[in-house]
């Protein structure tokens, strides 16, 4: 089992940068910077690249709607150049919210558009002249004419980047198992991930072409071990409260309908309604300890060694995590020295 930690596109960049540096000698595996309507995510990823010498790093996420499909096969090949062949790319539809409200592009097609542009980036990767006939009109079909097929100019240091997509949807998930080498899910839950997902896991896992290698899982949550530290779990609450409660509107919240699936129906409402009615405090004193309990990694040695085990045995290849609390460079060497024994 490999250890992820994503930096977040709030708080000081420089200052995170510097923690990952040392995230790295205690022996983190993966960075995902986040990409929101804060600081992209490649410029804080090309400086990390100079940082850093053994992780791996990878925007977690692009989103699909605000670059050209060529484009973010260039920016992947182009972190994996300065790398040195350490980059992930991390590909997610975000949400109506920030696409139309920041980017000002339509919120269309997801699942259609995230298998086209997987299947553009590979063919950028491969140094094929670019050509497509679906969604994306390439080269542009109208306009002045005078488009024609390009190939990539620059050899790409591995012919394809490896790829983890974000999804939580049925059809999303099913196509992250299928195309993606790998699979970020927000919110893991993994007492209920077989019966929330295994069906459409399966499904996608029936196309995918082995060439692939096995299926990635990057899932996990805050980390913090000690004794009589529950108080930790209550930084968790107001980033529940603010999915499930704030990330969409009332009749489309694609984090509010997993909490639903989780059997979590009645509290998912109650959030939503007291967020959206401007009482945040509130709606974060609604989420469940027993949920926040499951979905992190905090509690005394043996309660995160049990949950390690837990996310292992849903089929968590990759823990992410956050680590908070009074000492949480030790917290992660613990976690280490579990996972290196699992």
């Amino acid at each position: 089992m490999k250890l992820a930690m994503q930096i977040n596109y709030a708080g000081d960049i420089l200052e995170t940068v510097e923690e990952v540096v040392r995230y790295e000698s205690a022996g983190l595996d993966i960075v995902f910077v986040a990409e929101a309507y804060g600081f992209d995510a490649v410029s804080i990823l090309g400086y990390l690249a100079a940082r850093t010498s053994r992780v791996q790093l990878g925007p977690g996420i692009l989103p699909i709607y605000s670059r050209t499909p060529a484009l973010i096969a260039q920016t992947a090949a182009g972190l994996d150049y300065v790398s040195g062949g350490r980059a992930v790319l991390g590909l997610g539809a975000s949400g109506p919210q920030v696409i139309e409200g920041w980017h000002g592009v339509a919120y269309d097609r997801p699942i259609a558009r995230t298998r086209e542009i997987i299947q553009l980036c590979r063919k950028v990767w491969l140094r094929d002249r670019l050509e497509s006939d679906g969604i994306y009109q390439i080269p542009l079909r109208g306009g002045t004419g005078l488009g024609k097929p390009l190939k990539l100019i620059t050899k790409p240091v591995r012919p394809q980047v490896p790829i983890y997509l974000a999804a939580i949807g049925p059809a999303n998930v099913r196509l992250a198992s299928e195309l993606a080498e790998g699979w970020l899910p927000i919110f893991y839950l993994p007492e209920q991930a077989e019966a929330v997902w295994g069906d459409s896991m399966r499904q996608g896992l029936d196309l995918r072409n082995p060439n692939l290698g096995r299926f990635e899982i990057v899932a996990g949550g805050l980390l913090a071990i000690g004794k009589d530290i529950q108080e930790v779990l209550d930084l968790a609450r107001p980033y529940v409260a603010l999915y499930v409660g704030g990330m969409g509107a009332k009749t489309k919240n694609f984090y509010n309908d997993l909490f639903r699936r989780y059997g979590y129906g009645d509290l998912a409402e109650q959030i939503q309604d007291l967020y959206l009615a401007g009482e945040r405090e509130r709606a974060a004193k609604l989420v469940p300890n027993e949920l926040l309990e499951r979905m992190n990694l905090v509690g005394d040695a043996g309660f995160v060694q049990e949950r390690v085990h837990a996310f292992a045995q849903a089929g968590v290849t990759t823990l992410m995590v956050t680590p908070v609390g009074e000492d949480p460079i030790g917290s992660f060497r613990q976690l280490r020295a579990m996972v290196d024994r699992l």
